[in-house]
């Protein structure tokens, strides 16, 4: 039988059991949409294409699953660009399907032309233009194999318009295997010398786990839980690794980097070996790259042998899959006390605590974050975008489970935050998914209250508002003599009205007396809400590590 393009790409979802999808139509991807309308898949249409590709990303973090959005040729493939990057630098797994004008056409600046293949080749793990519609059934599956294998990623697919009207016979949903072969047959290999690593853990005085995104991709929470009970080694974490391992447990230091808890960075300076498990030392967690980790050995171990030695000279290598190496580990490691390290470093949390100021006038967003933790349980999805309330979320909600936390770390994106929860909630429909979001940020992509309205979708949005870029600011009063160059928002919209515009709730708090009450009308909605929380527009994240400065240099509230 021959099927059109757009029917095999129809087919390619249901092969894989991908039942929810997000996108925007236009002119040059109607066919798969006059598919799609007949084929009972589920498609959330967002009021954007950014917003369409942060919510596949929310859903495809949740779930670990595949996130799939679809947009149309031009404008509408380069407003994906933003959420591809995204996706590209925290490793998730996201397939982008774009219309392109026909054929023919290609190379002649026609209407809602782009050269979206050209401009995603940076920020993709694959990426293809497919100008035969014989081609599309393998390209699509090598799509796929790309980016759910090893270190996942964004891949995009480039249809024309005429592609998918071709037809064909040749359907079988089968990669080119010297392809595929390269990112499938790495999955069960571990390289480097690992009994060598296992001998100089068991010797290590003073050794601490670096827990990085990689734990949470890999689902490898359990075996860093057994490593550490076993051999009671302290535990680090990146923003990413949040959830990987419980942050109240007796042994997790917490944050590390340029907001982390004065404890885990003194731990970084003072250990004897550093144990990396899916981490790619950016700037945010090494401080000065010269004075990082520099009295210990370093063991760095991650699915992606590009991110080895990449940033920080490594004493012991491991390419494999974050579980089954911790797999191996963990069958050869000795029980170990420490006493005298992880005393020490007991005794550094109860001289240096996380801590923040409680007089204001307006609610201490730390103070909110604390009580949401224990109106919550701590079982919730947190969703944020980026800035001081992103900061404050890692550093005051004790995350516990992984896939709990979502935020944009490599690329740092505002206008992740709400859409990403969007997509969590529809691929987690039985949690609670929390926003934690900023004045800024969530004008992003407010326009996302309409998608939520139109699907009822329930996600409770707290907007931390100050009146500021509230991050942009405390770098200017710190670094830029209080010189706020444009970063004051003389106009926010009044969010309560405009959450009633689309027929949704809202509330504003503005003082610590009313933060229980605004938390439980958020809760108790029975659709999204936003809970307009009034900050003070000085208040600032601590503890805090200057741009270029060392782990040991950080500015803290009290000086």
């Amino acid at each position: 039988m021959e099927k059109t393009g757009a029917q095999i790409f129809i087919d390619f979802l249901r092969h894989h059991d991908v039942d929810l999808i997000f996108g925007y139509p236009g002119g040059a991807i109607l066919p798969i949409y006059d598919e799609l309308f007949k084929s009972g898949i589920k498609h959330i249409l967002t009021r954007h294409e950014q917003g369409a590709i942060h919510a596949a990303e929310g859903y495809a973090k949740a779930t670990g699953k595949l996130g799939v959005v679809l947009a149309t040729s031009g404008p509408g493939a380069t407003n994906l660009v933003t959420g591809l990057a995204d996706a590209k630098m925290d490793s998730v797994p996201i397939l982008a399907i774009t219309g392109q004008v026909a054929t023919p056409l290609i190379g002649t600046d026609a209407f809602q032309e782009a050269d979206i293949y050209g401009i995603s080749i940076p920020i993709t793990k694959y990426n293809n233009l497919v100008r035969n519609v014989n081609d599309l059934a393998s390209t699509l599956e090598l799509a796929y194999i790309v980016a759910t294998s090893g270190r996942p990623g964004p891949v995009l697919v480039d249809i024309p318009k005429d592609v998918q009207n071709a037809k064909t016979k040749n359907i079988e949903f089968r990669a080119n295997p010297k392809v595929a072969d390269r990112f499938e047959n790495n999955i069960n290999k571990i390289e480097g010398n690992l009994d060598e690593l296992i001998e100089v853990i068991n010797k290590s005085k003073k050794p601490l786990l670096c827990v990085g995104g990689g734990a949470v991709i890999s689902g490898a929470h359990k075996e860093i839980e057994k490593l550490v009970e076993i051999a009671n080694i302290p535990v680090i974490l990146t923003l990413m690794g949040l959830g990987a391992f419980p942050k109240n447990h007796k042994l997790s230091l917490g944050l590390v980097g340029m907001h982390g808890t004065k404890y885990a960075n003194h731990a970084v300076s003072h250990c004897d070996l550093l144990i990396s498990l899916g981490v790619r030392f950016v700037d945010r967690v090494t401080g000065k790259v010269s004075s990082f980790a520099n009295q210990a050995k370093i063991a760095h171990i991650d699915v992606d042998i590009a991110e080895i030695g990449k940033i920080i000279k490594v004493d012991y290598p491991i390419v494999g899959d974050l579980k089954l190496v911790l797999d191996s580990i963990l069958t050869k490691i000795e029980p170990q006390a420490r006493e005298s390290w992880v005393n020490h470093l007991e005794e550094r949390k109860q001289k240096f605590p996380m801590k923040y100021k409680s007089k204001s006038k307006l609610i201490k967003p730390q103070y909110f974050i604390e009580q949401l933790y224990e109106k919550t349980k701590g079982d919730a999805i947190i969703s944020t975008d980026v800035g001081q309330h992103q900061m404050w979320t890692a550093q005051f909600y004790p995350f516990s489970q992984p896939r709990t936390f979502l935020t944009s770390g490599g690329l740092g994106t505002m206008g992740f935050g709400f859409p990403a929860a969007l997509g969590a909630k529809l691929g987690c429909p039985d949690r609670l998914v929390v926003l934690i979001s900023g004045d800024g940020s969530i004008q992003m992509n407010i326009q996302e209250l309409a998608t939520a309205a139109m699907y009822d979708i329930n996600v409770k949005i707290v907007i931390f508002n100050n009146g500021f870029l509230g991050m942009v600011r405390q770098w200017q009063e710190l670094f830029f003599d209080s010189k706020f160059s444009h970063t004051n928002f003389h106009f926010n919209p009044d969010f309560v009205r405009l959450a009633e515009a689309y027929n949704l709730n809202g509330m504003k708090i503005t003082s610590d007396s009313e933060v229980h009450k605004g938390i439980d009308f958020l809760l108790s909605s029975d659709k999204t809400a936003i809970l307009d929380v009034m900050i003070p527009e000085d208040e600032k994240v601590y503890p805090m590590i200057p741009a270029g400065g060392s782990l040991d240099e950080a500015i803290d509230i009290d000086d």
